[in-house]
């Protein structure tokens, strides 16, 4: 594979880091991520990984543009509202960039059909916004030896870790299980740049992962509270040998 004139000045700020240079450049256009939630965090680092060459990028999400989505899910547009935002998400993406095939799931993701959903990506973005499929998203990608990361937001506070099979802890072993549903409140607010922020980060890991560069969050919860403009990496513990999701008690079901 070599890159075309197009390719080799769209892409040029890229190869000219020793980090990436033309084989890691390759290794994002052969590439492909699966990014679970088209929202505030998804928004972001579809656009990024569109930008960036990822040659396949899939979208899954089940909900319509609102126009409450707007004020941080930048991917959508005005014209947008009452259209799937995996739809809104394809056409955004592949506006960015003719080198992207985006492909769409329009549902949410469910115990009956992430195994297929996922079986075909190198790396998984979990950008949903609830406990329950960060917990499914985190179970099926540890089943399916697939690195993912996850992200959440609320108000001005945003985390991040990433889990690589056989390289760290997982999701299920650092948060165990999902809070009782009555534990948050049913709507909460997030300031609209700050899923910016973590979603940025999340392509970044992807990108990471896919050219080899750098470290990934890989045992790590990196917390930013954008009130003091403040970051926190903290060691996570190692990964269990009894965790019902990655380790030797692995759920069958």
């Amino acid at each position: 594979m070599k890159l075309t004139d197009e390719q080799a000045q769209r892409y040029a700020r890229h190869t000219v880091l020793k980090e990436i240079g033309e084989e890691g450049q390759k290794k994002l256009l052969s590439g492909s991520v699966l990014v679970i939630g088209a929202g505030g965090l998804g928004s972001p680092a579809a656009m990024y990984l569109a930008a960036a060459g990822v040659g396949r990028i899939g979208i899954a999400d089940a909900d319509k543009v609102d126009l409450s989505n707007l004020q941080r899910q930048i991917i959508h547009s005005r014209a947008d509202v009452g259209r799937a935002k995996t739809l809104s998400a394809k056409k955004r993406m592949e506006s960015i960039n003719s080198d992207v095939n985006a492909e769409v799931y329009e549902t949410f993701v469910s115990r009956g059909n992430i195994d297929e959903i996922i079986k075909d990506y190198d790396f998984v973005l979990d950008c949903t916004d609830n406990f329950d499929s960060k917990f499914l998203i985190n179970d099926a990608c540890a089943a399916a030896q697939i690195p993912f990361t996850h992200a959440g937001i609320r108000g001005f506070e945003g985390q991040l870790m990433t889990y690589v099979p056989n390289a760290g802890p997982c999701y299920r072993c650092v948060f165990k299980d999902p809070p009782p549903k009555d534990a948050l409140d049913a709507f909460s607010g997030v300031v609209g740049a700050l899923p910016g922020v973590i979603g940025s980060l999340q392509a970044m890991e992807a990108i990471k992962y896919i050219t080899g560069a750098g470290e990934l969050l890989t045992g790590y919860l990196l917390v930013y509270n954008a009130l003091r403009t403040e970051f926190r990496k903290i060691k996570l513990p190692n990964a269990s040998p009894d965790c019902a999701a990655c380790g030797k008690k692995r759920r069958t079901e």
